[in-house]
């Protein structure tokens, strides 16, 4: 029998400190024969649940099984955890202190005694105190810790009177379940810390005479850090990355490296003279006991008005209540629906969270935050709806409730709820404030060192170039495919990408030692817990204090600096312990959709009730059907455009069923889905009855809720049974399916119908199901996109001005809108100080203004300023703008990123170049500007404060507008960019924009994101925004170029032969065209390189690019209209390009076309062409 247990023993989730996993700290101990083990992180329980779930299950497959002993390594604070001095250095610290839960009151107790060190002790570290050890000392084993323990600390202080006065106080608490702890961590090697062990033996000396004295019994512990001895060197370079020491610095060495997971026999070996302390570990392990820290959910109390005595009473009243505004006409059908919801909701213990969910989504919509429809299968809860959580009606739309909660269900499901950007928050703090904070709970996140962080951090403690660790970590692949099965993936980690990438492998058996180390110790290091985050939306809410079940930490809110309270345990296990999670989204959208109704509010005096709007909109349906969907919600990539076109979507059934298809795998059913509601396919059902429920969908099975539907109907499955079946067919659980499929075949024969046709049917069902979508989700977002839709067809600029807010910070995207805009005939204008609010709005003309929030620099407080002065009347000029607006809130620095945007230009008194010239004095006239309206202010403020009022007032002149050099167009539109964050009156490239997108093949966008085939010539265009230059040992140039384009920036390289042959043109602000392919890197193939072959003016190759255009145009657009515009615009425009068209018939198949070519034309190819041949979105234009 073993000897020996690990009492002090550190995991990963000792984070950047401890190295060993939990997994291989269990099998380790399990292999060695140890009857339990114990975990002791610091200060904090991360890792207790993954613990106990591991221990857990691998006693389930063993004859004798493992004791976890629950602990940790507490932190005590040395004057009281309220001491937070920063003039106290010792108040930062923390003496040590192992604890270990004997029972699960002990458990509990532990639990509070981290979490209040946490929220009541947190300085530098999470500290407890004597009080608290005191106050929660039941069922806690104490152990007296390493070196940094309260009672060696004192010892190795030649204070020994203080240590005999701890050990005195450490009994009278603990009593026989506290202990001495002895380590002897003897370094082998040189390049370890070596003034440990000397310490340790002096302290071993004393421990073991204040044991004798005091009858404390002692035992002995490794101070366990990671698993394996030859996992020393990866733990030093953890530490060295938390410490940001030098790998080689041995007089900073933090450890010994003997702190491995030492087995029975090397223990015993340490402490050969001393054996009864190798055994006293097993009779604290005796005294543990086996519990189970999971639990039955717990529901919170929801706090109910008089005159009701349960939850389920108050649901029911409120449900029926509901009712009567969504069913004003209730039959049998609801009545029956909402009582079988009730009842299973009530049997499953389920009321409150019904009740808490309704009461802050009513909350959020009564402070004016806007909630989504509903999202995943909550949807297909008739009480929900009646409750106002979700806004589709299941029973209209066939969503089934037992899809999201059934008798059979063995985990309750969380609802989840969307709220916009920025109302989630004051919902949660409502939330905190109702149910109390300490009920209230964000749930934590895990960040662990994936394959390439970890080579970066290793590198970096290796001191390997920069270069080198880029490289190496660019190297691992995102994919790795079996060698011996191509159709299989195996896991991206190290030990599989060295094996799978030959310059990996040449890496990791390099004979330079800081490259082989790199991966040795990266492959070592991978895996391990980095960091801790807070879950985006995941949100505990409790009956109880939330650490009256698990331990709590703190965090930080990026936004509002505030400290949250955030579960130890993620949001994997959390629901074990009987919490109730819940899910609080922010969605974009949903702000997106708000803003457009206060736009339309604003520029039109219209409220829109957007949850009321109609459904059956013919507008939007000619927006769907024209694929006019860019701005919209989840309808508008390219490809869900041209499948709107071919299906000309004509009722809401529609969109569910395309949103519901347009994923891999279902998405070949779409043509098929087309052509049957066009009718060009016949639609068909196995049995006649099937077209109940397949009717939407033209006769395709496209949901999950179809085949439970239909499995009632046809077999007379329960509702429970159904659902096992969607989960059956939809994870492929063949024992499942081979138990339900003779169950449905019967139950078919029973109503009369065919075995053959029943097989057919079940066989259809097995393979689409897996594809199947849940129609409760598709119908919620499919409402969502219809609203974005709705709004973009009726109140187009209010709701691209809406889009554009929203989309302020993100290049791609708002480029993208702006083209949107002009192809819709809607400008965007820049900022302006008599127009613009904080984000986008829509004037009186109809167009879209520039929002000053979103200048760089301008704080709300200050556009907050100008408004509201402009509502008494516009400013007429800069004078009036200082003279009037408050200078506090509106400053220097606001004015003048306001003038480089263009905010000024409408009043037209002065350039922007004149706002930072100089007068006669040398004075910077911007600085004039503010000292004339500091002073008007002054003046006027001091005469208001005089017997007679403002009549004293005295007229100060205003300053002179010095004369300054005008910037170039260039320069100008470089400033304006650098405060708008784009291009905005124009853009420097509008000019050669033909060729850009019709000569060239790339894009900047394209390039930055490896969007590129390989070997083949790629052209592109683009403005030099910097270059870096540099210079090889040699001497050699080389430089790393910033190009730009409408679409992205990206940084190219030019090596030194490439630097030397295209230098000239390599210079900022040129205006250049590239030529290049894409190809394997000469020296290494399994890398790819694009090699640029050639850069012009860009002038001169936009002047020479277009030898011909080719126009396609189908039949229905040719009208004299159109005619009589496009020959006029080509009379205009004389040149050298040639001129093909083709006309062609859509409607006819196979398709009629007839092919042109103008002999008597030929034309000058600009933007005004393109543009006017793009209006219908129809013709296609190719040029070369």
């Amino acid at each position: 029998m073993s000897s020996f247990v690990h009492l002090h023993v550190h995991s990963q989730y000792s984070i950047l400190d401890g190295q060993a996993s939990i997994q291989d700290l269990v099998d380790k101990a399990v292999a060695n024969k140890m009857p339990a083990i114990a975990l002791t992180d610091h200060g904090c329980m991360f890792g207790v649940k993954e613990f106990h779930n591991y221990v857990k299950a691998k006693n389930a497959q063993s004859k004798t099984p493992i004791k976890p002993i629950i602990g940790c390594e507490v932190y005590v604070a040395r004057n009281g955890k309220e001491m937070h001095r920063k003039e106290v250095k010792e108040d930062a610290r923390g003496w040590h202190l192992i604890l270990l839960a004997k029972n699960f009151k002990g458990y509990k107790n532990l639990i509070k005694i981290v979490s209040r060190a946490w929220t009541d002790g947190y300085y530098y570290c999470a500290r407890t105190d004597h009080r608290d050890l005191e106050t929660y000392r039941e069922g806690l084993i104490a152990c007296s810790a390493c070196l940094g323990g309260e009672i060696p600390s004192y010892i190795l202080n030649d204070n020994l009177e203080q240590a005999e006065q701890s050990v005195r106080w450490f009994k009278k608490v603990f009593g026989d379940d506290f202990y001495l702890e002895l380590q002897r961590h003897k370094p082998t090697v040189a390049n370890a810390a070596q003034d440990t062990y000397p310490k340790q033996q002096l302290v071993n000396k004393h421990l073991i005479e204040l044991a004798q004295k005091y009858q404390v019994k002692l035992i002995a512990s490794n101070d366990v850090h990671f698993v394996d001895e030859d996992h020393a060197e990866a733990h030093h370079r953890l530490i060295c990355l938390n410490t940001g020491n030098d790998v080689d610095d041995y007089s900073k060495m933090a450890y010994t490296k003997q702190e491995w997971f030492k087995t029975v026999e090397e223990m015993q070996a340490v402490f050969h003279d001393l054996p009864q302390v190798l055994e006293n570990t097993l009779e604290v392990a005796e005294k543990v006991e086996y519990y189970d820290i999971n639990h039955e959910p717990i529901m919170p109390d929801f706090p109910k008005p008089e005159g009701f005595d349960d939850d389920n009473e108050y649901l029911r009243f409120l449900t029926y209540k509901g009712a009567e505004k969504v069913y004003p006409d209730m039959n049998e059908e609801v009545r029956e629906r909402l009582e079988f919801e009730l009842e299973v909701i009530k049997n499953m213990g389920y009321p409150g969270y019904f009740l808490i969910v309704q009461d802050f989504t009513t909350a959020a919509r009564n402070m004016g935050v806007s909630v989504g429809p509903g999202r995943g299968s909550a949807a297909g809860s008739a009480v929900a709806y009646c409750l106002g959580i979700t806004k589709v009606d299941p029973i209209k739309y066939d969503l089934l409730f037992e899809r999201f909660l059934n008798p059979e269900r063995i985990s309750l499901p969380d609802i989840d709820i969307d709220f916009d950007d920025d109302g989630r928050n004051a919902v949660l703090r409502w939330v905190e404030e109702r149910y109390g904070k300490e009920k209230v709970a964000h749930i934590i996140t895990y960040g662990t060192m994936a394959s390439k962080s970890a080579i970066k951090d290793v590198a970096r403690v290796q001191k390997l170039p920069l270069s080198e660790s880029d490289r190496l970590s660019k190297l691992v692949p995102d994919k790795i495919t079996d060698p011996a099965d191509s159709q299989r993936r195996l896991k991206v980690n190290l030990k599989n990408a060295i094996a799978y990438v030959p310059e990996l492998k040449e890496a990791a058996e390099s004979d330079d030692p800081a490259l082989r180390d790199t991966m040795k110790y990266a492959q070592q290091l991978e895996g391990t817990v980095r960091n801790t985050g807070v879950h985006a939306c995941g949100v505990i809410i409790s009956r109880d204090d939330i650490s009256d079940w698990v331990p709590v930490s703190t965090a930080e809110d990026k936004e509002t600096g505030e400290k949250l309270l955030v579960t130890q345990f993620d949001g994997s296990v959390i629901e074990d312990t009987g919490l109730i999670k819940m899910d609080f989204l922010g969605l974009k959208t949903l702000s997106i959709i708000k803003d457009a109704v206060e736009n339309i509010r604003l520029s039109r005096g219209i409220t829109v009730d957007i949850d009321n709007i109609s459904l059956e909109d013919e507008k939007t349906y000619a927006l769907y059907s024209e694929g006019k969907t860019v701005g919209t919600f989840q309808f508008e990539s390219a490809g869900m455009q041209k499948y709107l076109r071919d299906l000309q979507p004509s009722k809401f059934e529609d969109l569910i069923a395309m949103n519901a298809l347009y994923r891999p795998g279902p998405m070949d059913y779409i043509p098929q889905f087309i052509a049957r509601k066009h009718g060009s396919e016949a639609i068909e059902y196995d049995l006649p009855v099937m077209e109940r429920y397949l009717k939407d969908t033209y006769g395709i099975t496209v949901y999950q809720e179809q085949v439970m539907l239909l499995s009632r109907l046809l077999a007379g499955f329960s509702r429970g049974e159904s659902d096992e079946l969607r989960k059956a067919m939809g994870k492929k659980i063949r024992e499942q399916l081979d138990r339900l499929r003779p169950k449905f075949i019967e139950g078919g024969k029973k109503n009369g119908y065919g075995e053959g046709i029943l097989d057919k049917i079940w066989a259809d069902w097995e393979k689409f199901a897996s594809y199947a979508f849940n129609k409760s989700h598709a119908t919620c977002y499919s409402l969502v996109a219809y609203q974005t839709a709705w709004l973009k067809a009726n109140y187009p600029s209010e709701y691209m001005a809406a889009v554009l807010s929203r989309s302020v910070n993100n290049i791609s995207d708002i480029t993208k809108f702006m083209d949107e805009c002009r192809s819709m005939g809607i400008l965007v204008l820049g900022p302006d100080i008599n127009e613009s609010n904080y984000q986008f709005t829509v004037n009186k003309q109809g167009n879209i203004r520039f929002g000053l929030g979103a200048i760089k620099g301008m704080g709300e407080g200050a556009v907050k300023a100008i408004v509201e002065e402009r509502a008494n009347k516009p400013y007429d000029s800069v004078f009036d703008l200082v003279e009037r607006v408050n200078l506090n809130a509106c400053t220097r620095k606001n004015i003048e990123v306001m003038a480089l945007a263009g905010a000024f230009d409408s009043l037209g008194e002065i350039q922007r170049e004149q706002f930072f010239a100089e007068n006669d004095k040398g004075e910077v006239f911007l600085d004039v500007l503010m000292r004339y309206g500091n002073r008007i202010q002054l003046d006027r403020a001091s005469n208001q404060n005089t017997l007679f009022g403002g009549e004293m007032e005295v007229a100060i002149t205003r300053p002179d507008i010095p004369r300054a050099e005008s910037w170039s167009e260039l320069e100008r539109l470089n400033r304006e960019k650098e405060y708008v964050g784009m291009y905005l009156s124009s853009h420097p490239l509008d000019e050669y924009s033909v060729f850009m997108k019709y000569v060239c093949n790339t894009t900047i966008e394209d390039i930055k994101l490896g969007k590129l085939e390989l070997n083949k010539e790629v052209q592109f265009a683009g403005i030099v925004t910097e270059v870096r230059e540099k210079r090889k040992q040699n001497g050699d140039p080389y430089a790393f170029v910033t190009i730009e384009d409408y679409t992205a920036s990206v940084e190219l390289p030019f090596w030194s032969r490439e630097y030397v042959d295209f230098g000239k043109y390599l210079k900022k602000d040129m205006f250049l065209a590239f030529r290049g392919v894409y190809q394997p890197r000469p020296w290494k193939a399994s890398e790819n390189e694009l090699k640029i072959n050639s850069i012009s003016l860009l002038s001169e190759a936009a002047g020479n690019a277009v030898n011909k255009i080719q126009i396609t145009i189908p039949l229905h657009l040719i009208s004299n209209e159109f005619t009589r515009r496009f020959l006029s615009m080509i009379n205009k425009k004389p040149g050298k390009s040639l001129l093909y068209i083709t006309v062609y018939d859509p409607d006819n198949q196979p398709k009629l076309h007839a092919s042109l070519f103008s002999r008597n034309y030929r034309i000058q190819v600009d933007k005004e062409i393109t543009d006017f041949l793009e209006e219908s979105g129809e013709i296609e234009i190719k040029m070369n």
